[in-house]
């Protein structure tokens, strides 16, 4: 029996490039609250997000307070939800095709940046296009490395997400370490200042005594 030839698998390639599922990430400010839309066309599939808070509006502020998300599905029930997290990654699978909303909730009385992203896992092209024996193997391998890839993307852009706002809350932190030791410096230098004011009144003050 005789394996596919080079014909198909170009074919399959070509089918992974031109219909590969771009995941949906953005960065957005949110003030109190952000609701975001997403359509999934098949139950069964395998919905992956994440999201990261960056930064807030202030370089003063830091707080681990956090935002919240609730997902919904197109009847408006809960189908998941994260609370009070600065980052988080989870993955559910869908129970009902539609549309599906993605509400973020802030608490903090600063504007935060937050990003995020979502992802859907589907195999049915794959399954649809196999007709033939030698097809359906070589589609099979090329779905599961079309969503492993995509897998790698997902997280890879979650990671960024991360180093992003580490950068951010270390440059603050620094920039909080400046503008201390400049305020440190200058309360010093006040009160030598000070010092020196009330010495030398209080010199004034014996030198008049000592002269009547």
């Amino acid at each position: 029996m005789e394996g596919p030839s080079w014909r198909a698998v170009c074919f399959a390639v070509l089918c992974v490039v031109l219909f590969s599922r771009p995941a949906a990430g953005i960065r957005f400010v949110i003030d109190r609250e952000e609701c975001f839309s997403h359509n999934v066309e098949y139950e069964g599939d395998t919905v992956h997000v994440s999201f990261v808070v960056i930064k807030a509006d202030t370089p003063w502020h830091y707080s681990e307070e956090g935002v919240d998300l609730v997902v919904k599905d197109p009847n408006g029930a809960q189908v998941r939800d994260s609370r009070d997290k600065t980052s988080d990654k989870f993955e559910f699978i869908v129970q009902k095709r539609g549309v599906h909303r993605f509400c973020f909730t802030n608490k903090s009385p600063y504007h935060e940046t937050v990003d995020f992203d979502v992802h859907v896992g589907h195999f049915s092209y794959f399954e649809q296009h196999a007709k033939d024996e030698h097809f359906a193997p070589l589609f099979e391998q090329i779905a599961k490395l079309d969503e492993a890839l995509y897998n790698i993307q997902f997280e890879q852009h979650w990671l960024e997400a991360q180093t992003d706002r580490q950068a951010i809350l270390n440059e603050n932190m620094s920039k909080r370490a400046v503008h201390k030791a400049l305020f440190e410096s200058a309360a010093l230098i006040a009160a030598s200042v000070i010092q020196v004011y009330l010495l030398r009144r209080l010199f004034e003050r014996k030198l008049g005594t000592s002269r009547v």
